[in-house]
């Protein structure tokens, strides 16, 4: 056996998983270390105002996270189908095999495992990903997944998105993906601003960007929704036919967007109608303004004496 690139062929590389990576994993452990780090010091915060900046704290960093996180999942778009086919080129052996294929905006993964896992002295059970964000070579890729001799169901996907494809479904997943992804980083940016100006004496103008943040969330997906107008080519494994759906990282894009409209809508609507009962939710400011109302009452002390000896009512008042 000949040596390809300094290593064995027949999948020489290591491989990916499907729908989640190790960025995804980097994304997800900073924002739970962040969400662990206010959750030691919540028993430092008093009264009722603990549950307010518990609520509010927790569902800003879930929208945070999720915004960033789908940047780097393949579960926009994914189809799966248990098939037989053709498992090597030049070769009239078949598998039994689960494909599966996903979408993200950064390229696709294309899944194949064996049922059962092994079959024709083969462990069948691979994870293969194809980029094609800025600064790779899509088609680069496919000719070394070619030279490695990569199976037939994996190659035969990969190729449906290459740019020579008869399909042409390359420019629109990537051009889709990619204004998705820029649309989402906005999104991001308005976040960062919401919480800045929501810690300020300005709700107003964080209940305006956090609904540019749900607009730009729902841009994205109105973006990558857009490719569902080109009609995709007949994926056909053996006898069976793939077929694709919106994904998980999809449709929490989609329900993201909504609550950030939402928590915009209520943040303007109780700044206008009701003010003090923005500022309870936000900081919990009237507890603690009728905590000080208590504090700031004057004490009266009245001499019980003044009666007997005739001499005028002496009254002490202090702030305490």
């Amino acid at each position: 056996m000949t040596l390809w690139n300094g290593v064995l062929p027949f999948y020489p590389q290591p491989r990916h998983v499907a729908g989640f990576n190790v960025p995804l994993l980097i994304v997800i452990l900073v924002f739970l270390a962040l969400a662990a780090s206010f959750l030691l010091i919540l028993p430092g915060i008093r009264g009722h105002s603990r549950w307010f900046w518990l609520v509010r704290v927790l569902l800003s960093l879930f929208i945070g996270a999720e915004i960033v996180a789908v940047h780097f999942s393949a579960e926009w778009s994914v189809g799966r189908v248990s098939t037989n086919t053709s498992y090597k080129a030049f070769s009239v052996a078949r598998v039994r095999a689960h494909v599966g294929l996903h979408v993200g905006l950064e390229g696709i993964n294309i899944t194949l495992t064996g049922n059962p896992v092994q079959q024709l002295n083969e462990t069948i059970d691979y994870n293969e990903q194809f980029i094609w964000r800025v600064g790779e070579n899509y088609a680069e890729a496919y000719a070394e997944a070619l030279e490695k001799g990569l199976p037939d169901p994996v190659l035969y996907l990969a190729e449906k998105f290459t740019p020579s494809s008869p399909c042409g479904v390359y420019r629109q997943y990537r051009l889709a993906g990619h204004y998705a992804s820029a649309t989402l980083w906005v999104a991001f940016c308005f976040w960062l601003l919401s919480n800045a100006l929501l810690s300020m004496p300005v709700p107003l103008y964080g209940g305006l960007a956090l609904l540019t943040t749900g607009a730009f969330a729902l841009f994205s997906v109105f973006s990558f929704a857009s490719i569902s107008s080109v009609p995709l080519c007949q994926l056909r494994l053996g006898s069976s036919e793939l077929t694709t759906h919106y994904g998980a990282a999809f449709w929490i894009t989609l329900a993201t967007g909504i609550l950030c409209l939402l928590l915009g809508v209520a943040v303007v609507s109780l700044q206008y109608a009701r003010p003090s009962a923005l500022r309870t939710f936000l900081d919990g400011s009237v507890k603690d303004c009728d905590s000080q109302e208590k504090r700031s009452s004057p004490l009266i002390l009245n001499n019980p004496l003044h009666k007997q000896f005739g001499a005028l009512d002496l009254t002490m008042s202090t702030n305490l």
